[in-house]
């Protein structure tokens, strides 16, 4: 089933405790994009200026089943640039700076031919940019939307209306308890379910993931990783390993074309899928890793991570 992604190109700087990497490859878009990509094929809609460099769009015409199509590039307009710098703990970060570039331009314009997606991913942005793309596309059957802080402080009337018509919110523990004031993430994310969504995904980065849903409630781990070189876009991988199984698993299972949302089983399925592939994009910095990944060791990992959960 077609599955479009709405988000950021960037161009990061990012320091770790690993070492440091300069004017890389990021952006919410660009990271969801790779990793639903091993799936099967996943269209952008983004925008970014001309000084992106050749490299970078290099980098995204390597998975040969993006459809780069929806990429607008501006002349005249900068990319969106983002710093960071992550604590001994990784789960915590600075933000050094931040370029909006084209993020305070007009948002991108979506291609007719993309409007049939049925699998939409709306990727952090301003929720009132994420409702007008929502819009753009009435066949869908699954819409999911990711969100932060900066959002649910400065756009609470906006997120709520988007809230009101997707199909599940991505969030990580910090943002479910900002949202709702409950700092139990199951209490907040049932909470959620309570403003429009049929399910709530919960990141609790090192600790694995919650998702909460109408039909159930479940708990992953996550991947036991040896090294953490950079955190960054592993939440967006995720989601891209996330929806990128439920779209291929639509295809080959179109039985239910009509209903929406997805089921309690096949989403805990998706977010193994997804928890395996943020375990790769970990282990070097920008899409290095995913750009690098085979199958053969993407299916070996997941194998293991199913063995582990496991319990006779």
């Amino acid at each position: 089933m077609p599955l479009v992604v709405t988000g950021t190109i960037g161009i990061d700087t990012v320091y770790t405790p690993s070492g440091h990497a300069e004017s890389v490859l990021g952006g919410s878009c660009t990271y969801f994009a790779a990793a639903a990509s091993f799936h099967g094929p996943v269209r952008i809609v983004a925008a970014a200026g001309d000084d992106l460099p050749d490299e970078h769009l290099g980098t995204i015409r390597h998975f040969p089943t993006i459809d780069a199509s929806g990429l607008e590039i501006r002349k005249g307009s900068k990319t969106f640039r983002w710093g960071g710098k992550y604590h001994d703990n990784m789960d915590r970060r600075d933000t050094l700076y931040t370029e909006l570039g084209v993020l305070a331009e007009a948002p991108p314009k979506i291609p007719d031919r993309f409007r049939d997606s049925e699998f939409v991913f709306l990727a952090n942005t301003h929720p009132a940019v994420q409702l007008g793309m929502l819009e753009a596309f009435p066949h869908r059957r699954l819409a999911v939307a990711d969100t932060m802080d900066l959002w649910i402080n400065t756009a609470r009337a906006e997120l709520d209306k988007l809230l009101a018509r997707v199909d599940g919110l991505v969030l990580n523990y910090d943002e479910a308890e900002l949202l709702t004031g409950k700092r139990n993430p199951v209490a907040a994310a049932r909470h959620i379910l309570e403003m429009g969504p049929s399910f709530v995904v919960v990141k609790k980065g090192e600790h694995g993931s919650l998702l909460i849903h109408r039909e159930g409630l479940g708990a992953l781990p996550a991947y036991p990783a040896e090294q953490v070189v950079d955190p960054t876009g592993a939440g967006d991988s995720f989601a891209g390993g996330m929806m990128g199984f439920l779209a291929a698993a639509g295809a080959k299972h179109p039985g239910n074309g009509s209903r929406r949302g997805a089921s309690f089983e096949a989403l805990l399925r998706a977010l193994a899928h997804g928890t395996v592939m943020a375990s790769f994009n970990i282990e070097s910095f920008s899409l290095n890793r995913l750009r690098a990944l085979k199958r053969e060791e993407l299916d070996a990992r997941y194998a293991q991570f199913a063995g582990m959960l496991r319990i006779h």
